[in-house]
């Protein structure tokens, strides 16, 4: 497994940090009228809000917050990280697409269930790929980590596809869109930081550990003279004077 480097837990951290500060910064400077258990998030970056700039940068930094972690999150297996990529482009096209003032649109509706989608799927991917547990073809192969063991990675998919189903039930009928999509936002924005910080730690435990024992008579054998080693198997060498 590729070594995790230290701005990847940087960058993986910051994307639960840039959301919740820019809609709480952001949400301060809208109206009295506004309210964040009712009203969404991309309405803080939408057309008609007050200083719309400060949720569309935090937007941008949150996608590639995203992209960083899949570019180099090596232990989560190629298809994972492709997904968890896409969830990084449609975050930040989201700002290519703001919502209307008034009403609703199409094409933000739908980069934005790309990018939920993307950010919820992606964990079940790992988990399809990866191994279940030890390899018993290959004893020597480790252990997947933690978060990317297959129990952990579908049962983390379905809670956030879950939470997915309860803010599209608000959007249509229910009247705490705001709270469902900020507690769907910050869900798929931690779960990067935990892989990340879950591979950090196998990779630091692989590092720490000596590996297997070396037996005293395989160390012997290694550590005896070249002289004294038996000779590899061939023709017998020939005596001076001795006929064939």
């Amino acid at each position: 497994m590729r070594a995790v480097p230290t701005w990847a837990v940087v960058m993986a951290g910051a994307a639960p940090v840039l959301l919740v500060t820019g809609a709480t910064v952001a949400g301060a400077r809208q109206p009295t009228g506004y309210d964040p258990i009712r009203d969404t998030i991309s309405e803080l970056a939408g057309q008609g809000a007050t200083d719309a700039w400060i949720m569309v940068g935090c937007l941008v930094l949150l996608g590639c917050c995203y992209l960083a972690t899949a570019a180099v999150l090596h232990a989560a297996g190629l298809p994972s990280r492709f997904v968890l990529a896409i969830g990084g482009v449609a975050t930040i096209a989201l700002v290519a697409f703001p919502r209307p003032k008034v009403g609703g649109s199409p094409g933000h509706g739908t980069v934005a269930t790309v990018a939920v989608l993307a950010l919820a799927l992606w964990p079940a991917c790992s988990a399809l790929w990866l191994p279940r547990g030890p390899d018993a073809g290959h004893p020597a192969r480790p252990e997947p980590p933690w978060a990317f063991r297959r129990p952990v990675a579908l049962s983390v998919t379905a809670l956030l596809l879950s939470l997915f189903g309860w803010f599209a039930f608000e959007v249509t009928g229910g009247s705490r869109t705001g709270l469902a999509e900020r507690v769907t936002a910050v869900a798929v924005a931690l779960w990067p930081l935990l892989a990340v910080l879950s591979a950090r730690r196998a990779q630091l435990a692989r590092s720490a550990d000596p590996g297997p024992p070396v037996s005293p008579s395989r160390r012997t054998a290694d550590a005896a003279p070249a002289e004294h080693r038996r000779p590899a198997r061939g023709p017998a060498p020939r005596r001076p004077g001795r006929l064939p």
